[in-house]
This record gives structure tokens, C-alpha cells and sequence, in this order.
């Protein structure tokens, strides 16, 4: 995980710095700002959590009225379980994504419409030590026996920001469309304690957050 984390951070700086040397209307930001995220899943009763995410991004004139952004973003995410007496279980994902991006600026300089594709590195879920025996609902699974998800996943973003040149609010929903809990279906122990069902689940995500621009 901290391999992989180390070799994005140098391939966001590189593009980052390689994009800005053209200083053609590209500007490098710095974003922050919180989330509110749940599981799709019909195997558990999920509900939101808040988290945090914050980076950098380039954002560059691509044609017309359109442009570019490349950006990388460190995140911490949190949804809960229902246990099998409909306690909440919380659990943390952490992790970066990558994320290359269309936007169409509606007024120049001031509100964009953006969209595309994110790559998103995942660590484990983590599970309060008080949680981790605890039965989860309509399952034989304790709670964790569910925390090695796939480290790698795909979303797909869709957002507005508006402001200045220099600091806009940015607001923004992503979808998992890879199932995050795919590698769980490689245990068949796991599936049979599942009910024999498949494990499938797509992180969603709404977020707000402040982009300052350099």
C-alpha cells in the first residue's frame, strides 16, 4: 500500500510541475473538504458516514471552452453495518485516488461542470477492536471478516465548482461502478457463512469541498 502510494504522489507531482511550466491558463490547486459516504449492498444494512478528503490538481486549457484536470487526493472514508442486533459497526477505508477529468466551463474563470473517470487505491477496512466478534445481520460473518476489499477500484465523478480564479467551492458525487468487495468472493468459506450469496458492494460518495488555486 505505502509502495503504491509513494509511486502516485511522484507521478502527480511530475505531471503537475510538467503541466505548469506551460503556464498557459493551467493552474496547480489545493483542495480539503469532507464526504459523506455508504455501501450499496444488498449482502448488509449499510448506513453513511462522514469523512475527509484533501490533494492537488492541475487544471488546464484543453479546447474552447473546455479544459483538463488531472488530480491526485488522499482520502479517509466511513460507513456503518448493522450487526445481528442492529447495533451500528463502523467502518474506515483509506486510501488515494487518481483522477483525470473533462470540465466545461459554463462562465469562464468562475463555474465548470466536471466529469470522469477515478482510479482509487484502497488500504483494509478498519473495525473498532469492541466490533470486530460482533455478528453482522442476516449473515455468519463477524464484522471482521469482511476487511480485506479489493485494493484497487474504479469510480466515476460528477461535480461543479464555482468561485474565482484564485478559491472555489466545489461540490461533487462519485460512484464505485467496480465491486469493492470482489476479493472477498475468492474465499468460498466466506460466501458459505454469507449465505452462499456473493459478496457485492459500490462505494458511494458525495462531497463538498475548497479548492485554492496557486
Amino acid at each position: 500500500m505505502n509502495k503504491n502510494l509513494i509511486i502516485l504522489l511522484l507521478l502527480a507531482t511530475t505531471l503537475g510541475y510538467a503541466q505548469y511550466g506551460n503556464r498557459d491558463g493551467n493552474r496547480i490547486g489545493i483542495s480539503a473538504g469532507i464526504s459523506q459516504t455508504t455501501l450499496f449492498t444488498d449482502n448488509f444494512k449499510a448506513s453513511p458516514g462522514m469523512g475527509f478528503a484533501g490533494g492537488l490538481s492541475v487544471r488546464g486549457n484543453y479546447y474552447n471552452n473546455w479544459s483538463m484536470i488531472y488530480g491526485m487526493q488522499f482520502f479517509t472514508s466511513n460507513f456503518s453495518l448493522k450487526s445481528s442486533f442492529d447495533q451500528d459497526i463502523k467502518y474506515n477505508v483509506q486510501g488515494v485516488q487518481v483522477r483525470l477529468l473533462f470540465s466545461y466551463n459554463v462562465v469562464e474563470d468562475h463555474v465548470s461542470l466536471d466529469f470522469g473517470p477515478v482510479l482509487q487505491i484502497n488500504g483494509k477496512l478498519k473495525v473498532d477492536p469492541t466490533d470486530e466478534n460482533r455478528l453482522l445481520k442476516g449473515t455468519l460473518l463477524t464484522a471482521n471478516q469482511i476487511v480485506d476489499i479489493s485494493p484497487v477500484s474504479g469510480n466515476f465523478y460528477l461535480g461543479c465548482s464555482a468561485g474565482s480564479r484564485t478559491i472555489r467551492a466545489v461540490i461533487f458525487y462519485e460512484y464505485g461502478f467496480t465491486n469493492i468487495l470482489n476479493k472477498l468472493n475468492k474465499d468460498d468459506a466466506l460466501q458459505a457463512l454469507n449465505n452462499g450469496d456473493k459478496f457485492k458492494g459500490n462505494l458511494g460518495s458525495i462531497n463538498g469541498q475548497v479548492i485554492i488555486n496557486l
